[in-house]
């Protein structure tokens, strides 16, 4: 069964930080992981991209209703209809997270996380919690939450 690791971060990002995206996802598929994420645009779209570029398998768990509303690199899309309600099935369908920069949304991601025992690193992100590993590569970042997973 293929395990997900799941990418949060924001709709909006610096192009050093979608760089990143990027190469996390590539990481994550040369892993043997799928990812999952919001499916959205920013970090979303360049993790998804990275993971596509290794034909790595992406899930997206968007907001709306609408498939189309999903960026191009998603092989599956679930429109939820939620709003950011979806962030709980977000964090649901992670084994592990990778969080970057971003605003409440990847704070309540990261939130449900804590509350879930979900294992969790990131770049730069909210610091809510002595166990949220700082990592600085996307390597590091993937080798060190498949050691938590």
């Amino acid at each position: 069964m293929l395990k997900f690791i799941g990418v949060i971060g924001a709709r909006k990002c610096s192009s050093e930080t979608s760089r990143l995206a990027f190469e996390t996802g590539k990481e994550i598929a040369l892993s043997g992981y799928g990812l999952v994420c919001g499916g959205m645009s920013g970090v979303m779209q360049a993790a998804a991209e990275g993971c596509k570029s290794q034909n790595g398998l992406t899930l997206g768990i968007i907001p709306g209703t609408d498939s189309i509303e999903a960026n191009p690199f998603i092989d599956i899309v679930i429109p939820t209809g939620l709003g950011i309600n979806r962030n709980l099935l977000i964090v649901r369908s992670s084994s592990g997270i990778i969080a970057f920069p971003g605003k409440f949304g990847t704070l309540s991601e990261i939130a449900f996380a804590l509350q879930l025992n979900i294992p969790i690193v990131g770049f730069n992100t909210w610091d809510v919690d002595k166990s949220i590993t700082k990592v600085h590569t996307a390597k590091e970042a993937v080798i060190k939450i498949i050691k938590k997973i």
